[in-house]
């Protein structure tokens, strides 16, 4: 049967899985959109900006765990998703980006709307095609999703030119992918599992920093099973919140610039640290000279570059977080069961316990509302059941800190790029993945106005979703680092002129709730959040709160300032 590009490409995504995508049409791949009407299977969701569509299939995939699906126009269209790229390219998210191009007689002409994607996007894509043969269409499209969810994850991309839409061939679906110069490792070896428990059984001051790698490879389970096994304190990245409760005894928060002071202290005096699924970037370890400088380390991870990349480790295990861990609790259970690992540790975690007892995460009520106490209320209303995404600064601490998370892919927030505007189409992808879950994007007034025209693709696809704005009036991350490490010489960090949020969700066709007071929150927070439809909240908060503990950047994570 003959088809066109635009139609096999339609069908290798139902072959894939795809039921659902996000994306902004134009002149580059009108022929797509035409083809679109033919398979009522496939459900497109328009948003309002490039950059929003790629977010919202980030959220939809961290979510859910499946393979993000995004469609953009030539030129403009295509530049508008690189931050979204590099967000996903940053956090590991399976992604696969699909742009247009003009035909490929024009390529490198300077035509209308040309811009070469490929190389623009190479530095933050895990891998990129630009199609020069419809015959090559399908097996691309199946290559670039075995990419984008194998190994360690990340978002590819696949430029299509004009014509290449509209020639036709015959559609042959390949069931099979041969990438010969592609062979990611998934299994862990034995022998360095062993080496690995040899230096655990050894520990009388374990920790296990858990990262988004163990959420990735859906290893939460058995984390907590060997964590239990091993009687072993656990702390995690910001990435991996959620992969281990945040309500169990063996949790000491995360770690890191913003991290608990019993984490970051446990870090500093462990004897052995079993690393899963975490690439220790600088947000994590402070000081490199002086991370965990008595400990011996044990790191696993899928992508062999990062092993020994940024920290001196012991025994590197190159493995899919699921394997090795099952891999380490089969030779604990055979070899190590008799040990008393809950009497040898038990001063450890005393210790960890006096910690967190001398410096817990808390907040001083004052005259007007703290931040803090807003995200612990929506905490408690919500049992900790719902699906938080975050915007990028002082909100996105504040909710990782004060929300507890339960159960993985619960916590999705722009980690390793900081992209502020994130939260909001993110929110979106996870309500589409679960449209009947309570879904939350803890806001700053600054970070939400990035994107905020993508409310619009909330209400008009009827989303439930939430805002939760923390309105301190201010760029609030930056303004507290201008009043602790710049001798408050604030530039550029007031926000006085913002709109009113309320007016604004009623122009969208939104809820829209102000809340100024305790009795206020107490009323309309809980109202807002059960409401069946789209909601801004717009909480008026402490101006001048700042996130506590902070670990100076350059410094070390025992030098933490409790601010």
């Amino acid at each position: 049967m003959l088809c066109t590009g635009a139609r096999i490409l339609l069908e290798s995504l139902k072959r894939e899985g795809v039921d659902l995508f996000f994306g902004y049409p134009g002149g580059a791949v009108i022929d797509i959109y035409d083809e679109l009407s033919n398979h009522p299977d496939l459900r497109h969701i328009l948003v309002r900006h490039e950059q929003g569509a790629v977010h919202a299939a980030d959220g939809y995939a961290r979510a859910c765990g499946k393979v993000g699906v995004c469609l953009a126009t030539s030129g403009p269209g295509a530049t508008n998703t690189v931050t979204g790229i590099a967000t996903a390219y940053s956090d590991s998210i399976p992604m696969v980006i699909f742009t247009g191009q003009v035909s490929t007689p024009l390529i490198g002409n300077d035509a209308f709307q040309e811009v070469d994607i490929i190389g623009i996007t190479r530095p933050c894509t895990k891998h990129n095609f630009l199609v020069k043969d419809v015959k090559d269409l399908a097996e691309t499209v199946r290559k670039a999703f075995y990419l984008a969810r194998s190994g360690r994850p990340g978002p590819v991309l696949v430029d299509i030119p004009k014509n290449i839409q509209q020639a036709s061939c015959e559609f042959v679906w390949p069931e099979d992918v041969v990438m010969r110069s592609y062979c990611p490792t998934f299994r862990a070896n034995l022998n360095q599992l062993r080496r690995a428990m040899d230096v655990l059984v050894t520990s009388r001051k374990p920790l296990i920093v858990a990262g988004g790698g163990v959420i990735m490879a859906n290893a939460a389970e058995e984390l907590c099973t060997l964590a239990h096994l091993m009687h072993a304190p656990v702390c995690s990245t910001l990435m991996g919140l959620g992969a281990f409760p945040g309500d169990d005894p063996l949790w000491i928060g995360m770690l890191g610039m913003h991290g608990t002071f019993a984490a970051n202290r446990a870090v500093t005096q462990a004897d052995v640290i079993l690393a899963v699924g975490a690439r220790f970037d600088d947000r994590v370890t402070g000081k490199l000279s002086q991370f965990a400088p008595n400990a011996r380390i044990v790191h696993i991870d899928i992508d062999p570059t990062t092993l020994r990349k940024n920290v001196r480790v012991e025994v590197p295990v190159v493995s899919d977080a699921l394997s090795a861990l099952q891999g380490l609790r089969s030779i604990l259970e055979s070899g190590h069961a008799q040990k008393d690992w809950a009497g040898d540790h038990a001063d450890w975690m005393g210790q960890v316990l006096e910690w967190q007892k001398e410096h817990p995460l808390s907040w001083a009520k004052g005259d007007v509302l703290k931040p803090q106490q807003v995200v612990e209320r929506m905490y408690e209303i919500t049992k900790g059941e719902a699906i938080i995404t975050t915007e990028v600064g002082q909100n996105q601490m504040w909710a990782a800190q004060f929300y507890k998370y339960h159960k993985p892919r619960t916590y999705l927030t722009s980690g390793g790029l900081g992209t502020m505007g994130y939260g909001l189409p993110a929110a979106i992808g996870a309500q589409m993945a679960f449209p009947d879950r309570l879904v939350v994007d803890v806001a700053g007034d600054g970070s939400i106005q990035m994107n905020i025209q993508e409310l619009m693709t909330a209400v008009e696809n009827g989303l439930p979703v939430k805002i939760l704005i923390l309105n301190n009036r201010h760029l609030g991350m930056v303004r507290q680092w201008q009043e602790l490490f710049y001798d408050a010489n604030y530039v550029a960090t007031d926000m006085k002129g913002q709109p009113d949020f309320v007016k604004l969700a009623d122009a969208y066709g939104a809820e829209g709730y102000r809340i100024t007071t305790e009795e206020e929150l107490e009323e309309l927070l809980p109202k807002a959040l059960a409401s069946p439809r789209t909601a801004v909240i717009d909480v008026l908060v402490d101006r001048e709160e700042n996130v506590s503990p902070i670990v100076p950047a350059g410094a070390s994570l025992d030098e933490m300032l409790i601010v």
